[in-house]
């Protein structure tokens, strides 16, 4: 169920702040893994490694972006 920030009558429900807390939590464990792969990659040395370096950024910006959204 979607609900307008606008609302400030709006209480979330125990369930609700659950998944809540449930999607933060993947979504800091996806920004660490993409960290950690971005670390390991260093400076890319071939062309697949350039993709996987931007691909990996990428994610990362839309990972954060959920994030903040989700908070």
């Amino acid at each position: 169920m979607n609900h307008v920030s606008l609302n400030h009558d709006f209480v979330e429900t125990p369930e609700e702040r659950s998944r809540r807390r449930l999607r933060v939590a993947k979504s800091q464990a996806d920004i660490a893994y993409f960290q950690a792969r971005l670390t390991l990659l260093g400076e890319p040395r071939t062309l697949n490694q350039a993709a996987q370096q931007r691909t990996f950024k990428r994610l990362l910006k839309v990972i954060g972006r959920r994030l903040v959204n989700v908070k």
